[in-house]
């Protein structure tokens, strides 16, 4: 039976700062439980539920950690799901190990994306045209909200990424930094390679004006309705799909 300690300290990681202090998060439902279970993330706890062991028994019998089974009552209490009849887990966060962009990648920077939402939907996005690494911004949101790792579905055990200053970052790596600005270049238009960095702003104010002097090449998705501006996820979507196919 699981101990009230153990809830709570599952509780708990709802909270930024006790997933910073505990260095640990948790994923809900079948899907990213079962992600992670596959994944190379260290996973300490597995609350499963007798729906979840019928359909994954081999997981759950093969799991090395504290592993429990609950009612979804449970579940739905030490997550943040209004319904979970599946499982949750908790696993522990990785190092905020720096890495470069080599030539022949393509990879993403975000500039203080700070909507969960967004931050996992991009996630999604990434992995969905086989970008693998993010250098995120130490103002974007935190890769371990419940929102976006919910957003991402399963898509954040497949990419890797880390927090960092990017005006440190992107003068260091010798490639080409494709930014997203109104006045760039119509990206139907231009020549895109199939490597470099492709930088996104802040879903208001977009790239930071400290950053744009590191920008070698600006874009811009020509509009033709009336719609003021587009969410930071469907730009980072519709530029990466072009990237694919013009590069």
């Amino acid at each position: 039976m699981i101990s009230k300690n153990t809830l709570k300290f599952i509780k708990s990681l709802q909270q930024k700062k006790f997933r910073r202090q505990e260095n640990a998060f948790f994923v809900e439902g079948a899907k990213n439980v079962t992600e992670l279970l596959f994944s190379d993330f260290e996973v300490t706890h597995l609350l499963y539920s007798e729906k979840y062991y019928d359909e994954h028994p081999d997981l759950v019998d093969n799991f090395k950690g504290e592993s429990y089974q609950v009612t979804a009552k449970i579940l739905e209490s030490a997550g943040v799901f209004k319904t979970n009849e599946e499982a949750l887990a908790v696993a522990k966060v990785k190092e905020n190990k720096e890495f470069s962009v080599s030539q022949g990648e393509m990879a993403l920077a975000l500039d203080d994306v700070r909507d969960p939402g967004n931050l996992g939907t991009i996630i999604r996005i990434a992995d969905w045209y086989g970008i693998k690494k993010l250098v995120l911004s130490e103002q974007t949101a935190d890769f371990y909200n419940p929102k976006v790792l919910q957003a991402s579905m399963g898509s954040f055990t497949r990419v890797d990424f880390f927090y960092t200053d990017l005006k440190v970052f992107l003068p260091k790596q010798g490639q080409k930094v494709y930014g997203a600005f109104l006045e760039g270049e119509n990206i139907h238009h231009a020549r895109l390679a199939a490597e470099g960095i492709i930088l996104m702003g802040n879903e208001s104010r977009g790239i930071s004006a400290d950053l744009e002097p590191f920008v070698n090449h600006k874009l811009t998705i020509p509009r033709f309705g009336q719609a003021e501006s587009l969410n930071v996820a469907i730009a980072t979507a519709v530029i990466c799909d072009n990237f694919k196919q013009n590069s």
